[in-house]
């Protein structure tokens, strides 16, 4: 008797499955449609496997944007500490990015080497890291910029591009730091030529033409009394965020079994979270100190 009924109940079951897989089946039959045809024209854009995904964001047309705004030549700090919050935001939110780099109006994301986020898709790795910067911009601006309002919403370009090897990648951002000091120094003397010396644009240009950066450091200690290498590091050297444990210190309001009122006790809490460096990533000595960034099972 107890037999047949297990048979029973065991035959009951496989047929409300077979029901259930044909009724899936027909399911997903009626939700496609006679349109469907037109997802073939989609390109695929999947990343190559194993390598290092970077997606660099350039401002768009940010030298009308900074006049517009009143930036500090030849630097503004609040626009390039703008800038790194805006990174941090989509590090927080995309946290298979492990290191990015930032100079003036631009910002290298790297995501580690295994990364299965958007199926290694370059199109969902640009749009999804343009966009969460571009309005986290605009939502931290007045943090930033108290006194100077928002004239109009500031516009990122993007670009995807996978790198093989660890060298290539090192190579990328050392390209990147090396453009951070090139155009830096010249922007530093150009400006000190205009506001201290009164020479229009075009004169302070025609001044600079085809010197070297000996040259430039020359103009500058002679003329304005400026060391380059005095200059913040920041300017200098540009932005660097990586993972790090941070210990945050935040107000508890903790109430015992036998008090009445609780009371408020300062607890350390520790959490990781992308902090900025400005420091040489083009020599070994960063890489050595945080060798975690390159490795395969960051």
């Amino acid at each position: 008797m107890w037999t047949a009924c297990k048979v029973k109940v065991h035959d009951s079951l496989a047929i409300t499955s077979i029901i259930l897989r044909r009724c899936l089946r027909l399911g997903a039959t009626m939700a496609k449609s006679k349109f469907e045809y037109v997802r073939d024209f989609e390109a695929d854009d999947t990343c190559l496997a194993h390598c290092w995904v970077v997606v660099r964001l350039d401002g768009r047309n940010f030298h009308r944007f900074a006049e517009k705004h009143n930036f500090a030549k030849p630097n503004d700090s609040r626009a390039l500490h703008l800038m790194t919050k805006c990174a941090q935001t989509v590090m927080e939110e995309l946290e298979d990015i492990v290191i990015a780099y930032g100079q003036s109006d631009e910002y290298s994301f790297v995501f580690k080497r295994k990364t299965n986020w958007f199926k290694r898709r370059a199109s969902k790795f640009m749009t999804h890291v343009a966009s969460q910067f571009a309005s986290s911009y605009v939502f931290y601006w007045r943090n930033y910029f108290e006194d100077q309002p928002l004239l109009y919403p500031p516009g990122f370009d993007g670009r995807v591009v996978v790198y093989p090897s660890n060298q290539t990648l090192k190579d990328y951002l050392s390209w990147r730091q090396a453009d951070c000091h090139i155009n830096n120094l010249y922007n530093t003397v150009f400006w000190a030529l205009i506001q201290q010396s009164g020479l229009t644009p075009v004169e302070a240009q025609g001044r600079l033409q085809g010197t070297l950066a000996a040259d430039k450091n020359e103009i500058l200690f002679s003329e304005f009394n400026i060391n380059y290498n005095n200059e913040p590091l920041i300017y200098r050297k540009g932005t660097v965020l990586i993972w790090q444990k941070v210990d945050e210190v935040m107000t508890k309001e903790i109430k015992l079994p036998t008090e009445m009122e609780g009371k408020k006790m300062a607890v350390t809490r520790t959490r990781t979270k992308p902090v900025p460096l400005h420091c040489d990533i083009i020599g070994d000595a960063f890489w050595k100190e945080h060798p975690e960034i390159l490795d395969e099972d960051s």
